[in-house]
């Protein structure tokens, strides 16, 4: 199957199901299974030295031990330069014959001239079961194990053996070839299916880690653009308009021009705080030092300086202390329905402001008498999408009714869950 690389590179990249083979060989990496081969190298060194001693200590012709001593010293380096790399590859190709070919020659020269270095057959067999796909293997270790058969049918008088005393013992080392070639087959494939399984583990860390930081900044940027919208934006937005209308009464009612001037030196002084606290992820300054209705009448009075509509702010029952989150979403949900008023609802009059505190939690309604819109989803801006995601955060609710003509309610609602903290921490 292709997958695409998750370092950050889009070209498709090849992964292997577990037990299939790579077509290069280059695919495994460390975790695929191949640090075992260090205790391979160790065993195979442990059999050369032990034969390689029962060959000095046979007490055959001093002549023919050291030419079995040489073709079996020659077996390392043969080793080193070719075999060990067909072993760990996943590939069979012309050079695991030759490797074979030529590890069969040496040992049958080593046994040819000392039956003894036979015992090297404990390290020839193995090499060729990993070197060669199961038949070829199995041909290759049949060979071998008739070598030291051979040797005796040749010169069995010379050493007081006959075929069939070696004959029974070679058949047997066959078949423990065989059944050793099975089992050491099923213990690479596994710990190469095991290490394909790291591989892939591995890749989807890395996946659930990229997509996790992606999905971290996507959120963090969503909360930002909400915090500047429902602050700095509407701050500017704001002393732009307090300006613009000081600029058309500075002549003809110099006194209301200052009004409005001090009005949105007030608006940006709250602005910049906002902006220090939004920085410093701290409380708004509307809630610092006041409670929540405080705060909405606030927002009511600035409607009113900077409008001149009139405005009804009202509580119904007793407000309940809540979690600073809680008020915060509150807060920005009449900041921005109040500046959707301010922005949209030109022909409006009168607006109402209403605070409902009851058994089912908090319920807040902002209603205009303006020229109202089909709220059809695609009139709907960012910041009203932006209070429904706010809401949501603290298992709420947002809602805007609205039609041509009659005005538009704004109405959002809090469970009781919500004010006691559960939906909030949990």
């Amino acid at each position: 199957m292709d997958t695409v690389d998750t370092r950050g590179s889009t070209e498709p990249v090849r992964t292997h199901s577990p037990g299939e083979e790579s077509a290069t060989g280059a695919y495994y990496g460390p975790e695929s299974g191949t640090r075992w081969f260090g205790l391979w190298d160790g065993f195979f060194a442990v059999s050369y030295l032990v034969t390689a001693t029962l060959l000095l200590l046979s007490g055959g012709s001093q002549p023919l031990a050291a030419v079995a001593i040489g073709s079996l010293t020659l077996t390392v380096p043969w080793y080193a330069a070719l075999g060990r790399a067909l072993m760990i590859e996943d590939t069979y190709g012309p050079r695991n014959l030759v490797y074979a070919i030529g590890l069969v020659a040496l040992f049958s020269v080593t046994t040819a001239f000392n039956l003894v270095g036979a015992f090297a057959l404990f390290a020839v067999i193995p090499m060729l079961i990993m070197s060669l796909p199961m038949g070829w293997a199995v041909a290759m270790a049949t060979t071998a194990n008739l070598c030291p058969v051979l040797v005796v049918a040749v010169s069995g008088e010379a050493l007081g053996l006959s075929v069939w005393g070696v004959l029974p013992v070679s058949l047997l080392s066959i078949a423990l070839s065989v059944l050793l070639g099975l089992w050491i087959k099923r213990v690479v494939r596994q710990s190469k299916e095991r290490g394909l399984l790291i591989e892939e583990l591995r890749r989807s860390r890395e996946r659930v880690a990229r997509l996790s930081h992606e999905a971290g900044i996507s959120a963090e940027r969503e909360r930002l653009a909400r915090e500047i919208h429902d602050t700095l934006a509407q701050g500017l937005t704001s002393i732009i308009s307090l300006v613009q209308a000081a600029e058309s009464e500075v002549h003809g009612a110099p006194d209301q021009a200052v009004n409005h001037l001090s009005l949105a030196g007030r608006v940006a002084k709250e602005s910049l705080a906002e902006a220090r606290d939004f920085v410093a992820a701290l409380t708004p300054p509307a809630l610092r030092g006041g409670s929540l209705v405080q705060a909405v009448r606030r927002q009511a009075d600035g409607l009113i300086a900077e409008t001149g509509l009139e405005v009804r702010c009202s509580v119904m029952g007793e407000e309940q202390p809540m979690p600073m989150a809680v008020s915060v979403v509150l807060l920005r949900s009449v900041q921005e329905a109040i500046a959707n008023v301010r922005k949209h609802a030109e022909q409006a009059r009168t607006v109402d402001v209403i605070l409902v505190f009851d058994e089912s939690g908090v319920r807040l309604l902002i209603r205009d008498d303006g020229e109202g819109f089909t709220p059809d989803g695609t009139q709907e801006g960012y910041g009203l999408r932006g209070m429904q995601a706010r809401m949501e955060e603290i298992d709420g609710m947002a809602s805007i009714t609205s039609s041509p003509g009659r005005g538009t309610t704004v109405e959002v609602k809090v469970p009781a869950t919500a004010l006691t903290g559960e939906a909030v921490n949990g």
